[in-house]
Parts: C-alpha cells; structure tokens; sequence
C-alpha cells in the first residue's frame, strides 16, 4: 500500500483555521491539495525558521507580492508561535485567510502567545476513519496498528509504529523535558494503549507502570497534550 493516499473527508472552513493533528496525519499533503496556489511558509525549513527567528518582519516581506484577500498555508506554527502577531496583523490589514498546521497543542497553548482569538477557527485532523479507507478498511490492522496514514500505507506498519513512538518519545517529551522519569513514561505508553476507549483507573495504570499516582496523571496530561 506504500505511495497510497486517501480522500480525507475534513473540509476547509471560510475562514483562518488552526488545523492540529499528530505527526504523519497528513495536514501538509491535505492543505497542498486544499490551497495548491496558496502561498505555503514552511517553518521545517530550518533556513526560513532561522531567519523569521532572527526578524519576523522577513514574513511579511514574503507575503507582500500576495493579493489582499488570498489564503497563505503556514507548516508546523508551533515552532515559531510569536509569528501569530504576524498573522494576526496580515488578518486584520490585508484581509489574508491562514491555514495554520501544527502537530503540537500543548507548545502553542504553553508559549502563551496570541491565538487569534474569533479570528481563526480550531480543527483537528484525525487519523483515517472507515468511510475515508472505504474497501482498505482492516478492523483488526486498526487496531493493532492504528490508522495514521504515515503508518497505515507503509509496507511494514509495525515497524515504521515503533519508529513513530521513539521519534514521538525523543523530540515531543524528552526534548522538550517534559516527564523526568523518561523509561516510566515509556512503560506507561503501551498499558495506556490497553486502556483506549475504557474508562481511565490512574491509580490501577500507576500499579501496572510501577509508578506513583501523580506521575501517572502528569503522564496522562503529557499524552493529551501532545495528542499522540
């Protein structure tokens, strides 16, 4: 199934958006699809991130050959929330609509910057439902695997899963230190797994992580807010 894509059902709103998703669900493909003449600031680009770190002006000099009115895509925002004031700015003086992608909740609401506020809507791409893998659909692949599409079109799905889970585990909580208690949190991932879609017992989860009840919830937290 490698190379695969599926029609995702989602649709853009009339107006800026922050569409939030965990890795691999395919915001980026989907917002090329969406916006294919739209401006897109790709904030991967370790060049342009450098450059917007050093002055955010640089963004609006990028924008300013751009029609008042147009839709301008903005990849991984949560690398550089400041630059929301940009946005807010483009949104109010030239009328410019935003699709604005992350895959990290908690960085955007932790930095405490301007979430544009009635000035851009919040949706959340999940992984591929049944309707959207239509005769594809594998309950048990769903299952064992899940349905990111990152996951999900790949030859061996288990394989890329465990990739997934240690660049999840390296770059969404160890580099941004967010547990202290690094292998408990790893112990905790695969028993929060047998969990999903049960009512949540914190203090029978701590037993089976070996850990204490308020690391546990912290945990919990973590996982909300990184949306893995």
């Amino acid at each position: 199934m490698a190379g695969k894509t599926y029609p995702r059902l989602i649709r853009p709103p009339g107006q800026s958006f922050f569409l939030l998703g965990v890795r691999g669900v395919g915001k980026s493909s989907w917002a090329r699809a969406r916006f294919p003449d739209a401006p897109r600031i790709d904030l991967l680009d370790e060049a342009r991130y450098q450059d917007y770190l050093a002055d955010p002006s640089l963004f609006a000099a990028d924008l300013q050959s751009a029609a008042p009115g147009s839709w301008v895509v903005v990849d991984e925002i949560q690398r550089l929330p400041n630059l929301l004031n940009e946005v807010h700015r483009h949104i109010e003086d030239r009328r410019f609509n935003f699709a604005l992608l992350g895959s990290s909740a908690r960085k955007l609401k932790a930095s405490g910057v301007n979430l544009l506020a009635g000035r851009a809507l919040h949706k959340t791409m999940h992984p591929l439902t049944p309707a959207e893998l239509g005769d594809d659909f594998d309950l048990d692949a769903a299952l064992d695997t899940g349905t990111i599409p990152l996951v999900w079109v790949a030859d061996d799905r288990r394989a890329v899963l465990e990739s997934y889970v240690r660049l999840y585990l390296r770059e969404e909580i160890r580099a941004e230190g967010l547990v202290r208690n690094l292998p408990g949190f790893a112990r905790f991932l695969p028993v929060a797994a047998l969990h999903h879609g049960q009512v949540v017992n914190i203090s029978g989860i701590a037993r089976d992580c070996g850990v204490a009840r308020p690391t546990l919830q912290g945990d919990m937290d973590n996982i909300e807010g990184t949306q893995l």
